[in-house]
Parts: structure tokens; C-alpha cells; sequence
């Protein structure tokens, strides 16, 4: 059987950032995310009848550098035993870029990869499945506003506010499109081993995803705002004081932030969050979504804005 799945990238407000345990891949501290809905990716799988190597084709093109985790994540699924894949992925915006591309490949595949192999899972397997390959997949797998408790065994997941429950808006400012030189696992790692801020930033955690669960239950636009960029800019403290210097951002990553700064002294109902990358997600209400989008267009060094409300979590598309 051939199956077709689509997953959206996730965007943290409270980061996931450093594992605690490495084999399962589970996170240290607990996040919050907003799944987005026009930016995606597509993954199609499909088994063979006989032994054989994997295959993987990225918007057309064979990603031989890709293939390993996508190969470890199908033998999670299927087991080492089985039949080699034939996978086929499409996105929409840029790749290992710091907007959550691996989060989104994951969620598509396990769903993809468990239907062509005749099992039909439940969200929470499958989110566990897509956590052990992207710490980050499991929150795409669940639509709208989501939380993830990083719990003492395993991870839980559920949806806080579906994308028509608090329909917030996401305007992503594309300062590169470029891979990162440092990638997320790689980072986590280097800070958990080396920064002095590291133990307080998972000490603190609690505090402030309490803060955001509490805004958006209560919808306080205010609120989340406040703990969000709090959030954000403490995770990237943790990275300026690893050893090397852990620094994605560039010179238009701080022109977009003060941007947001200069909307938000304008009274504009906006707040920015950065994850791994150089790239600026600022969040809105949706009356304020085209203003937010103008002003980015405008600010020096950007080369594209894509914009998104939140959406639904990781789909099948169709078998045959």
C-alpha cells in the first residue's frame, strides 16, 4: 500500500529546549506550540515486496544526507526487518531553516509509514513515534494551541485552544533560506553540557508554561505575549553562554525584532518568538495580521514573509 499524509510545522512559544534521556529522544522540560496550517509538508510512503535500500526524494531531489533518520524512523514502525521504503516528500518553505521543517517531516511520516504498513495507530503512539525521530513532530501531530508535558516515563500532548477556538496569526519574516550550520540536536546538547544557564532554564520552565497555559485558557492575548518573548530570549541566552557560542541569528533577525517593537509601541496587538534559526515568527491577533505583514515585508534584510492561523495536526491524505 501507497500512503499519503500532510503535517504543518509547529511553532514554540515555550521552547523545548535539551533531552533528557537521548535514546528515546525525550525532552527535558515541557512547551507549549501553535500548529500552523498554510505552511506543510507532504510525505508519501510506500513499501516494497522485496529487500532493498531505502529511497528519499525532497522536492524532486534524492536527500541521501536525510535518509538515515528517515530510515531509523521507518524501522521504528515497521521494524528492522522489513521491506525497504520508497519515500517522497514535498514542502513549502524553506528546510532546516529554523522553521520546524524536521517537526513537520516526522509527523507526516509516521502517519504515512504506520498506514502503508497496515497499522492503524492512535495520535498518541504516533506522536510518540514522531518524538523519538524530532523532539518537535509530536506537537505537530495535534491541531490549534498545544501543549507538551515532558513527564517522568513518556511525553503527553493535547490541545489547549483549536485554530477556531483562539484564532491567533502567524507571520514568519524569512531572513535566509539556507540550512543552518548548527543543527537543533547539535545545539541542545553543547548547551546542556556547557552553559551555566542551562540548570535554571530547565529549573524555570515550569514557571513560565504555567504562565502561558493559564493566558491562553483565559485567552490574555497580553499575557502570552510577555511570557513568550521572556521565553524566547532566555532559550537563546542559553545558547550565547554555550561553549562554542551558539548564535542564529543575524543582522535582520534583530531588524525584524524591532520592528515588532516599534508596532508594538503603535499599540498593535503583536509579539515576536525565534526558535533555532534566523527567522522571526511574530504572532497577532487577525485584524492585525496584514499590518504585521507589511511592516516586515519593509524591514531590511528580509527576503520573504509567509503567513498562517493556526491549523490541524498531521492528516492522512489518501492510500492506494
Amino acid at each position: 500500500m501507497r500512503a499519503t499524509s500532510q503535517a504543518q510545522p509547529n511553532i514554540a512559544l515555550i521552547k523545548y529546549w535539551g533531552k533528557r534521556e537521548a535514546r528515546q529522544n525525550l525532552p527535558e522540560v515541557g512547551s507549549l506550540s501553535l500548529t500552523l496550517d498554510t505552511l506543510w509538508t507532504r510525505m508519501a510512503v510506500e513499501f516494497d515486496e522485496r529487500p532493498g535500500e531505502d529511497r528519499l526524494l525532497v522536492n524532486g531531489a534524492p536527500a541521501a544526507s536525510m535518509l538515515p533518520r528517515i530510515s531509523a524512523c521507518l524501522d521504528e514502525i515497521a521494524g528492522e526487518g522489513r521491506a525497504a521504503a520508497a519515500v517522497t516528500s514535498e514542502c513549502n518553505f524553506p528546510i532546516a531553516a529554523g522553521l520546524a521543517s524536521s517537526a513537520a517531516a516526522f509527523a507526516a511520516l509516521v502517519m504515512a509509514a504506520s498506514k502503508a504498513n497496515g497499522r492503524s495507530l492512535e495520535a498518541a503512539t504516533l506522536a510518540r513515534l514522531a518524538g523519538r525521530a524530532s523532539g518537535s513532530a509530536a506537537r505537530s501531530m495535534y491541531p490549534g494551541i498545544v501543549e507538551l508535558e515532558a513527564g517522568a516515563r513518556d511525553i503527553a500532548l493535547r490541545t489547549l485552544a483549536g485554530p477556531d477556538d483562539w484564532p491567533l496569526s502567524v507571520t514568519v519574516a524569512i531572513t535566509a533560506t539556507h540550512a543552518k550550520a548548527v543543527s537543533s540536536g547539535t545545539a541542545m546538547t553543547i548547551s546542556k553540557q556547557t552553559s551555566p544557564f542551562y540548570a535554571s532554564w530547565v529549573a524555570r520552565q515550569g514557571d513560565d508554561l504555567a504562565v502561558a497555559r493559564r493566558a491562553v485558557l483565559e485567552r490574555d492575548f497580553a499575557a502570552l505575549a510577555g511570557v513568550a518573548e521572556h521565553n524566547c530570549l532566555k532559550m537563546h541566552s542559553v545558547m550565547w553562554t554555550s561553549r562554542p557560542a551558539i548564535v542564529y541569528w543575524s543582522a535582520a533577525t534583530i531588524a525584524c525584532m524591532q520592528t515588532v517593537r516599534a508596532l508594538q509601541d503603535d499599540g498593535v496587538p503583536v509579539f515576536f518568538t525565534i526558535d533555532a534559526g534566523p527567522q522571526l515568527k511574530a504572532v497577532s491577533l487577525p485584524e492585525a495580521a496584514d499590518t504585521v505583514a507589511d511592516a516586515l515585508r519593509r524591514t531590511t534584510g528580509v527576503v520573504d514573509v509567509m503567513c498562517s492561523p493556526l491549523g490541524p495536526g498531521a492528516r492522512l491524505l489518501g492510500t492506494a
